[in-house]
């Protein structure tokens, strides 16, 4: 997955996203609402289903987005990102962070992240993805925090 996740906003002209796309060699892009809140993509899809508008040029992420932003959870294999991304028919699924209550994306993983990680001959090849992060399950974290808190209070 990739930290951080290209984002635009409501009124940006599909020119300049198409552009950021190509420029990025991204798939797609998140439109936030006034919040800062993901509130639809951007992609290649979206902007090839909205070319054979006349006004194309005219048009923003509003007017060309998909709703709602695909979500999977950020602790799962990637054998079952793979398989969850291919049931929901998506290219790209974000990984969101709730920060004072409002929850915005805050990585990503695509179809380019899981090619990527079948063709590299190592893990030197993927450092610069977080698929090699270490994780720690719900209880591990748990456990790690209470012995800490134990620890603190016997000393």
């Amino acid at each position: 997955m990739t930290i951080g996740v290209p984002t635009c906003k409501l009124d940006a002209p599909v020119a300049d996203i198409a552009r950021f796309l190509i420029d990025n060699n991204v798939e797609e892009m998140v439109v936030l609402g006034d919040e800062g809140e993901g509130v639809g993509v951007v992609g290649y899809e979206e902007l090839v289903s909205a070319y054979h508008r006349e006004n194309i040029r005219e048009l923003t992420a509003e007017q060309v987005m998909r709703e709602g932003v695909p979500e999977l959870p950020s602790d799962i294999p990637l054998t079952v990102a793979a398989q969850m991304m291919k049931d929901k028919k998506i290219r790209v699924a974000y990984m969101n962070h709730n920060s004072a209550g409002i929850i915005y994306p805050a990585a990503m993983i695509s179809y380019r992240h899981i090619v990527r990680h079948l063709a590299a001959k190592d893990e030197s090849e993927l450092k610069d993805l977080g698929l090699a992060a270490e994780r720690k399950s719900p209880v591990e974290v748990f456990v790690a925090r209470r012995d800490d808190a134990r620890r603190k209070v016997n000393k």
